[in-house]
């Protein structure tokens, strides 16, 4: 093969392969010549995605499990409900990857590169990729690495070791995740717990935390067995995998697209600030990549009111998380206690109109956020 192609995706991992699996399935565009890059063959459980969205996505094939009804913990409040007409979903790493490129297997035209992305530059309207053996061209490249540290601009750090256990008795309702659980410990800044049961005795047990630092691994650890024996009154248990990740919580303005570089993924702006949440607005945000593709229109847009809009509410509750550490659990508490479940989940898709972002908004601590959102109009 030559080195020239009409798309090029830079990372192979939620972003890139989403946008792939996009594009093959769109008559007009699933027989361009496509290269992937990516410095690993992708052949690990590295991670799960969790996310909620109405009926069937494009990946529902390999999701591992979904729930109906969540539960909400603090202090303050508590309670469990039905999302519907949303459905909290879960998919394996290792499943998503396997998906996609077994789905490309049958094309041809799509080609896979195990090497390190060095640079990539936009160049008399075409983009080029250094790689630390070959330089390859083509139209457009989608790229999902970040080639700078953003580490400075991260308002906090969120944080998580998860455990899927299997337990000798059957001790969970595999109808019920426990979306939020704020009874653990606050003393180190926010912290709660997802329990996500696959069955009566299988769960993915995670602890979460948004602060500025990290902690020991072992504290980790700590904290799950403390939360496992203590609050699930689980003594008996192995653990079948682990997973750890830090996500940004940033309002870093990620640039979109230069010339014929189209930036995706968080590289492009696609993970929330506020929650850290990214795989349904990868869908969004790629869908919309092919749609213009399909117009023969430039694949990228501007920041619109909407985005803007939310990206502003990002900035007050990071503002607020940042300032005030001890409480996120009554921000939290009053958003469920005083709104539909579906409505949050609705704003955290930043999906709301203004007249229901005024009454979630109103729904919070007054003074603080009050006092936050001057802070962040002034600066």
């Amino acid at each position: 093969m030559n080195n020239e192609y009409d798309y090029i995706i830079t990372g192979a991992g939620c972003a890139g392969l989403s946008l792939l699996m996009r594009l093959l399935q769109q008559p007009s565009l699933q027989y361009k010549k496509i290269l992937v890059i990516d410095n690993s063959a992708k052949t690990k459980n590295d991670r799960t995605w969790c996310f909620w969205e109405k009926g069937k996505g494009l990946f529902e094939d390999i999701v591992y499990h979904q729930w109906q009804q969540l539960s909400f913990q603090s202090q303050q409040y508590h309670s469990s409900f039905s999302i519907l007409p949303y459905t909290y979903k879960l998919i394996k790493g290792i499943d998503f990857y396997k998906y996609v490129m077994e789905y490309a297997a049958a094309f041809p035209n799509v080609h896979f590169v195990t090497n390190k992305v060095l640079s990539i530059h936009s160049v008399n309207n075409k983009a080029l990729v250094f790689t630390a053996t070959t330089i390859y061209q083509s139209t457009f490249v989608f790229n999902s690495i970040l080639f700078h540290s953003i580490e400075d601009t991260f308002k906090l750090k969120q944080h998580f070791k998860g455990w899927i256990i299997k337990t000798e008795k059957n001790v969970f309702d595999n109808t019920v995740a426990t979306f939020m659980d704020f009874t653990v410990s606050q003393h180190n800044g926010t912290a709660f717990m997802y329990v996500l049961p696959f069955s009566a005795n299988e769960a993915l047990v995670e602890f979460t935390m948004f602060t500025d630092a990290v902690l020991e691994q072992n504290d980790y650890d700590a904290e799950l067995y403390k939360y496992i024996q203590d609050k699930l009154g689980i003594t008996d248990f192995s653990v079948s995998h682990t997973e750890f990740g830090i996500i940004p919580m940033t309002t870093y303005n990620f640039k979109k697209h230069d010339g014929a570089i189209i930036n995706i993924g968080t590289a492009g702006g696609d993970t929330k600030a506020s929650s850290g949440y990214t795989f349904q607005f990868i869908q969004k945000r790629t869908n919309e990549i092919v749609e213009l593709l399909i117009q023969n229109k430039y694949p990228s847009s501007g920041r619109g009111w909407q985005q803007r809009k939310f990206a502003f509410y990002d900035t007050v509750l990071l503002s607020v998380l940042h300032h005030n550490k001890l409480i996120a659990a009554k921000i939290f508490s009053q958003l469920f206690k005083k709104n539909k479940p579906q409505k949050i989940l609705q704003f955290l898709d930043n999906e709301t109109d203004i007249v229901n972002d005024i009454r979630i908004i109103s729904s919070l601590p007054s003074k603080l956020s009050f006092i936050s959102a001057l802070k962040e109009i002034f600066h």
